[in-house]
């Protein structure tokens, strides 16, 4: 199939251009030509600043079903955590597609073209495999179709519910009870098209020391990627420290968890050998800023992080709200709080963590850029709503990263299909409709 998209302006590596075609076939970029400034014959319009494809490299998709219900009252990471596991408790693979397709859809609304699920739900309540033990992944799998994106889902090792100690109650879904069983469950998984499979280890805490490199093993042969959350809670890292003597960089990086293919997840509390550890070793870091202060979990060092050689993607997690162009300013802006000066990140940089570095973190190496070649995924975001009228067009990039909201995005195309046009989901019609039954369907 081909088509032509016209571009009122598009974002092109650095630079805002006025008036750019992207040809498009069997959904692929195949020419992108400036200084078209008119639409040539035939070409579907894109009115506002077209960019790549928006990449979710940290997902939890039935969070989703949160929000709005933990936002009262006081608590912590770990009181939340509880009301977490309720919801948990209530899924079923059928219950599980019906809420992600609608949460991977409100996704593409947003200018999602791929999202990186950190998949642990596996298995039925009290641990019992379902009669296809990747029951839960397939149907996330198959969700992402549906709503038009591309997922990697990292299966996620989840052993234990701390140092030493056993799964609890909620966790007997989570856990394969070894790495090698979680291996050979994983290893059933199957790439497709629109889906990449790769692993996760949930967190030191819930992987023994003695089995991480069952699992950073499991990635290294299939040359996928390894997402690991980090240095979220200080609690955690104290755990680690009385259990094993050291931090939990140090840990993953003794382990041989670290590496260009791993990304690290929040990377809040760190230490300065654990930050040189990060860097040295290009481990990515991705940043879930609306997360981390709704959970009140702290602001993590990213431009340290950065400088030293940590490339940054960006999640919306929990789904607190899913809006990378949030996530991209929050990461500015709380790292303006901290540390009091403005201009860490440009508009541009931004973008980069959210765009081309975020695929990157999720194994789509060839996407996140406009140019021949890369997939045709890009989203268009408005540039006349009351957020975003006014500013001079060559100042469009400062505009959608420091004004814009999920709200602006007008149009969605992945693999060259126009899945978001006009703000409306081709595939799905009303999923403000989809979102309120499948989470009312975990309630009843």
């Amino acid at each position: 199939m081909q088509v032509t998209y016209w571009a009122e302006h598009a974002w092109l590596d650095t630079n805002v251009e006025p008036g750019v075609a992207l040809e498009v076939t069997d959904g692929r970029i195949t020419a992108v030509r400036k200084g078209a400034e008119a639409p040539p014959p035939g070409a579907v319009v894109l009115r506002g600043l077209t960019i790549p494809g928006l990449a979710n490299a940290h997902s939890h998709a039935f969070h989703r079903a949160l929000r709005g219900t933990v936002q009262v009252g006081s608590g912590t990471f770990w009181t939340w955590r509880e009301v977490m596991y309720q919801v948990a408790s209530r899924l079923t693979p059928e219950t599980y597609f019906s809420l992600a397709r609608a949460v991977y859809a409100e996704m593409a609304l947003a200018g999602i073209t791929a999202v990186g699920e950190f998949h642990y739900l596996h298995h039925a309540p009290g641990g019992v495999a379902y009669s296809d033990p990747n029951a839960m992944g397939e149907a996330l799998i198959a969700a992402a179709a549906d709503a038009g994106i591309r997922i990697t889902l990292l299966d996620t090792a989840y052993l234990s519910s701390g140092f030493g100690e056993a799964p609890n109650k909620h966790q007997l879904r989570f856990s394969d009870g070894t790495a090698e069983a979680w291996a050979e469950r994983a290893s059933a998984l199957k790439s497709s098209g629109h889906a990449l499979i790769g692993a996760a280890i949930h967190s030191v805490r819930a992987v023994p020391a003695a089995q991480l490199s069952t699992v950073a093993q499991w990635a290294e042969a299939r040359r996928a990627p390894l997402h690991v959350h980090l240095s979220e809670q200080t609690a955690e890292n104290d755990a680690c420290r009385a259990a094993h003597g050291c931090t939990p960089t140090r840990l993953l990086a003794d382990h041989g968890v670290l590496g260009p293919r791993t990304t690290g997840v929040h990377n809040t509390h760190l230490t300065n050998e654990d930050i040189a550890l990060l860097g040295s070793s290009v481990t990515g870091t991705c940043m879930c800023p609306t997360t981390e202060r709704d959970l009140a979990d702290g602001i993590g060092p990213a431009a340290t992080l950065q400088r030293e050689g940590s490339p940054l993607s960006l999640g919306s997690d929990s789904h607190a709200v899913i809006d990378l162009l949030e996530e991209a300013r929050a990461m500015e802006l709380d790292e303006r709080l901290r540390t009091r000066a403005r201009g860490h990140w440009t508009a541009a940089a931004l973008l980069r963590a959210a765009t081309e570095d975020g695929h990157a973190a999720l194994g789509w190496h060839d996407a996140g850029r406009l140019e021949p070649g890369a997939p045709a995924d890009f989203a268009t975001v408005a540039l006349d709503s009351v957020r975003t009228a006014g500013p001079v067009p060559r100042l469009a990039a400062e505009t959608a990263v420091f004004a814009a909201t999920a709200a602006d995005v007008r149009h969605t195309v992945v693999a060259g299909r126009h899945v978001v046009r006009d703000g409306m989901h081709t595939l799905i019609p009303d999923v403000a409709r989809a979102l309120a039954d499948s989470i009312a369907a975990l309630r009843s």
